[in-house]
């Protein structure tokens, strides 16, 4: 349970960015991206791909992997093909392995020149937590899941470290496209790309950048086929003109409605809705509440600060989910004082008609007082003693 949350709080430390974005980005630092245009409509699909001239893909932008399987990835041989494609994609619900089965809706296409593909590559940026570098991965095994990559063939994937900060050197660069087989006359253009995405992971503060498939086309030219990056939300302030390339629609409702409070929520299968502070006592009652056998429906971090007026929007927040069938608050007050937390508690049953079982476990800064404010609010708030003692109340009022 834990290893999932924590693959779930670092894609949210993580902006995403759509396909188009992301050529975008990667075409200012030199990379070689085929000729594109965004298009909301049928009618900018069709004058797209008139403008590219022959055949064009039309290509789904939903924050998501696998799209051509899904049926996000089509190929027209003229403007009218493209058009009637667009028609079809616009507004389709695509379903994807990445998805879920509630799928992603397509509400934007890219329409991009076809390329002669002579082979399909992989490249890739990411942190190595272990070495506390950013690595470049490249691999052979273009067009394929890395994931599946590392599981089955991880001699394929090469790696070299970007050191210090420093973009992706020369001779890395060279190695890494001798290793990957590219032909000689091809090698120069190749390691000057990859060198341009490592510029551009940098200069971003990217937490991950991947061109999957890297391709070689018939007459010896590279392109970034296809991009992804994700930039470091912690890193933003940084970069307001990449704020504006978040696109709300793909995210959950509920998790952009919690960001506006300074909160990180995040929505999961069960019926118990949780309320903590820090990531650390997320993960610990989680796992908890699956130990007592009960199901977590979510998760809102109220964060080591919150004030009382956050406690009222995280319990608006958490009870919006329908699923809810009790809460657990678990709080270990430090900045965020148990009295504090008390006070927003009482005040959000008042405001919100609360209706379902509240099982609070605090302990730390003003304990007593916070307990003794929730005792007499004239709620059935339920006070635990422990963890333990929460995890086993709560799974069993949920039911």
């Amino acid at each position: 349970m834990a290893e999932g949350l924590v693959g779930r709080l670092a894609a949210k430390l993580n902006m995403k960015i759509h396909e188009y974005q992301a050529k975008a980005i990667l075409a200012k630092y030199d990379v070689p991206v085929p000729r594109g245009e965004v298009a909301y409509t049928v009618e900018e699909a069709e004058a797209a791909a008139k403008k590219i001239g022959g055949s064009v893909v039309v290509k789904a932008q939903i924050h998501a992997g696998g799209r051509g399987k899904g049926g996000g990835v089509k190929i027209a041989k003229s403007a009218e093909e493209a058009a009637e494609i667009a028609k079809k994609m616009l507004g389709m619900t695509l379903v994807t392995h990445q998805t879920g089965p509630e799928g992603r809706v397509v509400q934007r296409l890219l329409i991009e020149e076809t390329l002669p593909i002579e082979r399909e590559l992989y490249l890739g940026i990411v942190l190595d937590r272990a070495i506390g570098e950013s690595v470049f991965m490249a691999s052979k095994a273009g067009g394929m899941e890395i994931e599946e990559v590392a599981a089955q063939t991880p001699e394929l994937i090469l790696r070299e470290p970007l050191f210090d900060g420093s973009p992706l050197q020369p001779f890395q660069a060279r190695k890494l496209a001798f290793g990957m087989g590219v032909p000689a006359a091809s090698a120069n253009a190749a390691a000057a790309a990859m060198i341009a995405l490592s510029k551009a992971y940098l200069a971003i503060d990217g937490s991950l950048a991947e061109i999957n498939p890297f391709i070689l086309t018939k007459d010896g030219k590279v392109y970034a086929l296809d991009a992804k990056i994700n930039l470091d939300d912690n890193a933003l302030y940084r970069h307001k003109d990449l704020m504006e390339l978040r696109d709300l629609n793909e995210e959950d409702p509920l998790e952009v409605e919690a960001s506006r409070f300074g909160l990180n929520y995040i929505k999961l299968d069960g019926n118990i809705a949780c309320m903590v502070n820090g990531a650390g006592l997320a993960m610990a009652t989680m796992d908890i509440i699956k130990y007592a056998g009960g199901q977590p429906a979510n998760f809102l971090d109220v964060g080591g600060g919150a004030n009382k007026e956050q406690i009222k929007n995280a319990f608006r927040i958490l009870l919006s989910d329908a699923s809810v069938k009790a809460v657990l608050i678990n709080i270990f007050g430090g900045i965020l004082r148990c009295d504090t937390l008390a006070n927003g508690v009482v005040s959000a049953a008042q405001e919100l008609s609360i209706r379902i079982p509240v099982v609070i476990r605090m302990e730390g800064t003003n304990v007593d007082l916070g307990r003794k404010i929730l005792t007499e609010s004239g709620f059935n708030f339920t006070v635990a003693d422990g963890m333990a003692d929460a995890a086993e109340k709560v799974v069993r009022l949920a039911q």
